[in-house]
């Protein structure tokens, strides 16, 4: 009987053992993601160790130096022409007259209705005479104050890719249209977003609807893709994410797509970005923008 009991308890150690390893192996790969990371796009893996390990937002500062201009230029004709207003209690020369400055300086829900349709301020004095309440009692110095406030951060953040790359900072100036299309070898695409789209519609067969931030050419090869720098998790951030991703993955597109990403999405944790990055999208061209040259001489 003990020998018969001992070949069972035998046979049932390797089975003990094996759904342990498995369990282990589970847990470790659902709750860090790190240790899946075989077998992913080097450009991806390499960008997630150079911000993880490295002085990684020291040097995104070159590319993405966001630090507000200084307060916003006011023309002074038109501020003495709110001066006179102000002073003569003319509410509807002075909302006229504050809705032509780039920056209104109070958040209303109104205002924007009000800039995008000037006949609504004779049709609507109550809305006028309310706005105007607040202005009085703010005074003309906050008023000024409000209106000359630096652009928010997020919003400087679009062209700065465009211009670190400018600076010839992958190797190369960017060209014009003409002469990207005349030349044969490594070129990167001078041009607005609409223009690349336009370009890459007629001539690499892409039919996204979102405008590219990069097309070039290395190697023979063409590479298109867009440029995000997502400062925080969640809402518009997500939303921005996604479009980049949705780019990177357009079909039947004749070139490599790719997505030049900086930011929080390579915090090692668990949120959906990382954690996309690191599961389904692991084999993606999502790199950041301090490994892209070397990418694009590699293609």
């Amino acid at each position: 009987m003990a020998s018969i009991a001992n070949a069972f308890a035998g046979a049932f150690v390797p089975v003990i053992f094996t759904s342990i390893r498995y369990f282990v192996r589970i847990e470790i790969y659902e709750y860090y993601p790190k240790y899946t990371q075989n077998h992913m796009n080097h450009w991806l893996n390499l960008s997630i160790e150079y911000a993880n390990q490295r002085s990684y937002l020291d040097d995104l500062f070159q590319v993405y130096p966001t630090i507000p201009d200084g307060i916003r230029d006011i023309d002074k004709t038109l501020w003495k022409e709110v001066e006179r207003a102000f002073a003569q209690k003319d509410n509807t020369q002075l909302i006229e007259n504050l809705l032509k400055l780039d920056l209104f300086p109070i958040k209303d829900s109104y205002v924007a209705y009000l800039k995008r349709d000037s006949s609504s301020i004779e049709r609507n004095p109550a809305t006028v005479n309310r706005l105007c309440g607040r202005l009085y009692e703010m005074g003309l110095n906050a008023i000024f104050t409000r209106c000359s406030e630096p652009k928010e951060t997020n919003r400087q953040i679009g062209p700065l890719f465009r211009r670190w790359v400018a600076n010839k900072s992958l190797g190369i100036l960017p060209v014009k249209r003409d002469v990207f299309i005349k030349t044969k070898g490594n070129a990167i695409l001078d041009a607005s977003d609409a223009e690349m789209m336009n370009f890459a519609r007629e001539n690499l067969n892409y039919k996204h609807k979102k405008g590219l931030d990069f097309v070039s050419r290395f190697n023979g090869k063409y590479i298109i893709g867009e440029a995000k720098f997502l400062t925080d998790f969640g809402g518009h951030q997500n939303a921005q994410f996604n479009d980049a991703i949705s780019t990177l993955k357009a079909k039947r597109v004749n070139a490599i797509t790719i997505a030049v990403l900086d930011g929080v999405l390579y915090i090692e944790s668990r949120n959906k970005m990382y954690k996309e990055i690191t599961g389904k999208l692991k084999n993606e061209n999502i790199m950041s923008s301090l490994v892209l040259r070397e990418f694009l001489y590699h293609v």
